[in-house]
């Protein structure tokens, strides 16, 4: 799991390299387009890997441990439903309420460069609904004890992300590259989202997608997914407070704000991310299987 967050935080510092070269850092087109970006990832990072991780690997890796690969893949298909429903509705208020969310996050923002993140944000929301079914992928897989693939999906994106730059990049002008560079952001969404899939079906052969809202199971893992969105919540509005306290500044404080907190918390992703979600399932399937697995979750922990 470390060796799939590494590469793809290192295919992440290729980008911002390569954003860097071609936007520069201290321009309005690469601060709209940072700006933007933190938008529609509220959404998936509310949904995505850490909330849905919580509340949907717990159950999901107990009924694996317990050999009801049936009910478990009943379980994740109607998780999958359920989760495809509210985000796409999300996805829609959120093309439509942009310029309200902009005035909220980046109030320094005015004229053609707040013109330009509306524009950057309507085409990033897609993507980042792509991204959250991403997650449900990873969760699935991690319960299987499979994590390299879903750790090093994001290498996919980062890499049309850079594709796109190369190819459009000395043939646009910076307004219209963000545009584009957004679709292409989109495009690799949906790459890291498809990658991971057949290995989903693999693993996983009884998935059906379907609404099942009177299974016990979906129940406790819509009702655990409560607490942790509260949490996560909180946690997102601290990093939009940091955002639009950077748009008051001159031009490339969000950019350079943007490119500082990728760097500073790779020891964090690096370290206490990949064990505490490689331990997660294990210990989701420990503590149910017999009376006995609180001690035996106990010696984990410790460990």
């Amino acid at each position: 799991m470390a060796a799939g967050i590494l590469c793809s935080r290192l295919a992440g510092l290729a980008r911002l390299r390569v954003f860097a070269y071609y936007f520069g850092l201290q321009s309005d087109a690469a601060d709209a387009f940072n700006a933007a970006f933190r938008i529609p990832n509220f959404l998936q990072n509310l949904f995505g890997e850490g909330a849905l991780s919580a509340s949907f690997i717990p159950v999901y890796a107990t009924l694996v441990a317990r050999g009801e690969h049936r009910d478990a893949d009943r379980v994740a298909g109607a998780v999958a439903s359920l989760l495809a429903l509210v985000v796409a509705s999300l996805v829609l208020v959120g093309v439509l309420a942009t310029p309200i969310l902009i005035a909220a996050i980046a109030p320094g923002f005015l004229g053609a460069k707040r013109e330009l993140t509306i524009a950057i944000v309507r085409i990033l929301f897609p993507g980042a609904g792509l991204l959250v079914l991403s997650a449900w992928c990873l969760g699935v897989l991690n319960s299987h004890h499979r994590f390299l693939l879903s750790y090093t999906a994001p290498v996919m994106w980062n890499a049309v992300m850079i594709g796109t730059l190369v190819v459009f990049g000395t043939r646009s002008s910076l307004p219209r590259l963000a545009m584009i560079l957004a679709w292409g952001s989109v495009a690799g969404s949906a790459l890291q989202f498809a990658v991971q899939v057949p290995l989903v079906w693999r693993v996983a052969p009884h998935l059906r997608f379907a609404l099942d809202l009177a299974s016990e199971h979906v129940r406790i893992v819509s009702r655990n997914f409560i607490p942790v969105f509260i949490s996560r919540g909180v946690v997102q509005v601290s990093a939009y407070i940091d955002t639009l306290l950077a748009s008051l500044l001159p031009t490339g404080a969000v950019t350079g704000l943007s490119n500082a907190q990728l760097l500073y918390t790779l020891p964090v992703s690096l370290f206490g991310m990949s064990i505490a979600a490689a331990e997660l399932p294990t210990m989701s399937g420990v503590a149910m299987l017999d009376a006995e697995g609180t001690a035996t979750l106990r010696v984990r922990l410790d460990a």
